[in-house]
C-alpha cells in the first residue's frame, strides 16, 4: 500500500446512516478517531436529519439528501475553526443522525390510580391506557435537551417519561373539565382531543409532537359503578307510578298468602315499612346506595287504608268512611278480620279501636235463643 492510499484510509468519506432499526431515535456516526476529509459525501435519507456537534456545540443540520462537505454548506462550523480562505483541511466533528418517523401505536397507562373529586361521588380513583402516536419535531431541541450526546438514544430511553407527563396532564384535565364520572365512557373522545390539546405544548418543549392521542378505556371500582348505576336509576325513575306498581304487586302476593295471615300480616308490615325507607332515601341523596335493596319491598300505602276479608278473599284498600258504609249493608262486621299499616297480623275489626265509632251506632247480634 502506497503512501497515499495509507493517508486516504485515516480519513472518512462516505457519512450515512443505514437506519435499520425502528426502535433508535438517535444514532452516533462511529468515526474512531479519523478526521473527515475535504469533499466528503454525507447521506441523510428520507425520515432523517444529520447535525453535526463541535466541541459540544451543536453546528449544522441537513435535511434529507446527498452533500458534499465544503465551507458552503457547513457555515456555522467553518467560523467555529475559523476557515478564513475556505475548507481546505480535514476536520473532526460528531456526526447525530436523528430518526423524524413517527413512532405509532405507543401505550401508555395509569401504573396507580388517579384520584378525582367528584362533587356527588366524594374522591374517586380511575384507571385509564390507550396509544399515542409521536415523531422528532425540533432536533436540535431534542437533542439539548434530551438525548444530548448519548451515542445510541433508544424509544426505550424516553418512554417512561412521556408516559408520566401523560397520565400527570390527563389527570389535571379530567379534573378541570367537569365531565360527569358516570359519562366517561360515552365521552372518551372528547376526553382523548382534550388530552391531545394538553398534551401538545408539553411534547413541544422536549422538541416533539404529538401527532395522536386516545383513550381507549377508562375503568373504576366495582362499587363505584354500582353507586353510579343506582344514581342514573334514581335520577330517571317516576316515583309516583313506581308506588303504585309496588303497591299492586304487594296486594297480589298478600292475596295468594291469605291461608297464612300471621306471616301474610307480618310481611305487609314489614314490606311497608322497609317502603318508607325508600321514600326518606329518594330525599336524602346520601343514602343513594341503598336504594336498590329498598325497592325489593313495597312502598307505603296512604296511613287511612284498611283492608278486610269477605267471602275468604283480601278487599281494599278502603277509607273509613267507606268501611261505615259496609258496615251499615251488613258486609263488615265485628267478627270481620281486618288489617292496616302498623298491625302485626289481621284482627277481627271489634278488636281495632279505628272501628270503634263504626260499630258504636249499630247494634251487637241478638244472644242465642
Amino acid at each position: 500500500m502506497g503512501i497515499i492510499d495509507k493517508i486516504k484510509g485515516e480519513f472518512i468519506d462516505i457519512i450515512e446512516w443505514p437506519n435499520s432499526d425502528k426502535d433508535t431515535i438517535v444514532w452516533h456516526f462511529p468515526r474512531y478517531q479519523n478526521e473527515i476529509k475535504l469533499g466528503a459525501k454525507l447521506i441523510v435519507r428520507e425520515s432523517q436529519v444529520a447535525i453535526f456537534i463541535n466541541k459540544g456545540t451543536i453546528t449544522d443540520l441537513f435535511t434529507p439528501g446527498m452533500y458534499t462537505l465544503q465551507a458552503s454548506n457547513l457555515p456555522i462550523l467553518s467560523t467555529l475553526n475559523g476557515w478564513k480562505y475556505g475548507f481546505n483541511s480535514p476536520f473532526k466533528a460528531d456526526v447525530f443522525f436523528i430518526n423524524t418517523c413517527q413512532f405509532v401505536d405507543q401505550k401508555w397507562g395509569t401504573k396507580n390510580p388517579i384520584i378525582i373529586d367528584d362533587k356527588r361521588f366524594g374522591m374517586i380513583e380511575i384507571r385509564a391506557f390507550g396509544t399515542f402516536t409521536y415523531q422528532i419535531n425540533d432536533p436540535k431541541l431534542f437533542v439539548r435537551k434530551i438525548a444530548g450526546t448519548t451515542a445510541h438514544f433508544s424509544k426505550e430511553d424516553i418512554v417512561g417519561q412521556l408516559k408520566s407527563l401523560i397520565v400527570a396532564k390527563l389527570s389535571d384535565a379530567i379534573g378541570e373539565e367537569n365531565i360527569p364520572v358516570e359519562k366517561f365512557a360515552a365521552n372518551l373522545d372528547e376526553l382523548s382531543r382534550i388530552g391531545l390539546t394538553r398534551m401538545e405544548t408539553e411534547f413541544t418543549n422536549l422538541g416533539l409532537k404529538m401527532n395522536r392521542f386516545f383513550i381507549e378505556n377508562i375503568s373504576m371500582p366495582d362499587q363505584l359503578k354500582k353507586e353510579i348505576f343506582e344514581y342514573s336509576r334514581l335520577q330517571k325513575i317516576d316515583m309516583q307510578k313506581l308506588t303504585q306498581f309496588k303497591t299492586a304487586v304487594s296486594i297480589d302476593k298478600a292475596a295468594e298468602n291469605q291461608n297464612n295471615s300471621m306471616g301474610m300480616g307480618l310481611g305487609m308490615a314489614m314490606g311497608f315499612g322497609v317502603g318508607g325507607t325508600m321514600a326518606e332515601t329518594y330525599q336524602q341523596s346520601a343514602k343513594v346506595r341503598s336504594f336498590t335493596e329498598d325497592l325489593k319491598s313495597p312502598p307505603p300505602v296512604p296511613s287511612d287504608s284498611y283492608y278486610i276479608v269477605i267471602d275468604g278473599a283480601q278487599n281494599g284498600p278502603f277509607t273509613k268512611e267507606h268501611l261505615a258504609q259496609l258496615a251499615s249493608q251488613g258486609k263488615f262486621k265485628r267478627d270481620t278480620l281486618a288489617w292496616k299499616n302498623g298491625l302485626a297480623e289481621w284482627q277481627k275489626a271489634e278488636s281495632i279501636s279505628d272501628f270503634s265509632d263504626i260499630f258504636s251506632s249499630i247494634p251487637p247480634p241478638l244472644p242465642n235463643s
